[in-house]
């Protein structure tokens, strides 16, 4: 079998997403592997983490929306694509509560457009789809595994799940060789969405303010490292056609969850302060109380597994912070 840097030499790669927070990540690892890569763009913000890695000059920006299906589908056949990674979506949970309608546009109708503009192609060899854990809605039996239903019951979550149904729909139904992501709450450099905990939190710190955590602090996830999430990505689309994956998915994560306030007294603790006060806000809405997942059949189907413990992932992330924010 061909190792990462070989699979990827002179693949042409389309990604939706590829300038976010993940898909930035994603991009690079591509990138850096020999993958002629197009990034669709909506728009780049004056500050981002997809220039500063300078990865605009190492691919192909195609400004477009991913509810333009003509455009998509465009996009598809002139750059003769053979890989699909699609990422773009509204991802804020908090924000989803506030339009909803937005966001289950965006979020749906993307991802069909983007799935049938990929039927309609007979190039595209693999494709990749951005799920989600809330995709599963909540559970009193934890952690989630890949036979759970799919009952999201808030915008956002309702959203992943049927992002994630319409993609198994097309890769049974249409024999599309498809694989979905469903990864737990990823974190790290490049996250400039300052509502997540672990931004927030470090914003907060380095600035030597109080720290504000929006739930009780007692809700249960697990925390994934943003390099482990690229090379997750990366990992189960080199897989898609040696398993001949047709609509399968899988989780990611460390198989660790923390509590809310763990997670804040361990930033604090990798950030070498002390002194610093926590305020429990108690006032989050529309948000499950406990997600996290089994990634035992990504490990044992696939080999992957995570490079990094929540310690080491969030000491480059205070790092690349105290650096963003010139600290």
């Amino acid at each position: 079998m061909l190792n990462g840097n070989n699979f990827w030499k002179d693949k042409k790669v389309f990604v939706t997403g590829g300038t976010g927070f993940i898909g930035t990540w994603l991009v690079k690892e591509l990138t850096d592997k020999g993958a002629e890569t197009s990034v669709l763009v909506k728009e780049l913000p004056k500050k981002n983490n997809f220039e500063k890695l300078e990865l605009n000059k190492k691919t192909n920006l195609l400004f477009g929306d991913i509810l333009d299906f003509n455009s998509i589908k465009l996009f598809l056949e002139k750059y003769q694509i053979d890989t699909v990674f699609h990422l773009a979506a509204q991802p804020l949970v908090q924000l989803a509560y506030q339009n909803s309608l937005t966001t289950l546009e965006t979020n749906i109708m993307g991802s069909a457009n983007l799935l049938e503009a990929c039927k309609l192609n007979k190039k595209i060899k693999r494709i990749v789809i951005a799920s989600s854990d809330k995709a599963y809605g909540s559970s009193e039996n934890l952690p989630y595994e890949e036979s759970f239903p799919l009952k999201g019951e808030y915008p956002y979550d309702v959203s992943k799940s049927c992002t994630d149904l319409i993609a198994q729909s097309y890769g049974k139904t249409y024999g599309l060789p498809i694989a979905i992501t469903r990864l737990s709450n990823v974190y790290g450099g490049g996250d400039l969405n300052f509502d997540r905990i672990v931004p927030e939190t470090i914003m907060h710190i380095l600035n030597d303010e109080d720290i504000l955590i929006r739930s009780n602090g007692k809700f249960k996830r697990e925390f994934f490292y943003v390099k482990d999430a690229a090379h997750a990505y990366v990992t189960l689309a080199e897989k898609v056609q040696e398993l001949g994956l047709k609509g399968e998915a899988f989780n990611f994560g460390i198989d660790k969850p923390t509590e809310i306030i763990g997670l804040v007294k361990k930033i604090i603790e990798v950030s070498g302060k002390s002194n610093l006060n926590i305020k429990i806000l108690n006032s989050v809405k529309a948000e499950i109380k406990d997600q996290y997942l089994s990634s035992k059949k990504a490990r044992e189907k696939l080999g992957w597994k995570p490079r990094y413990t929540l310690e080491e992932g969030l000491k480059e992330s205070y790092e690349w912070y105290k650096e963003y924010f010139g600290k």
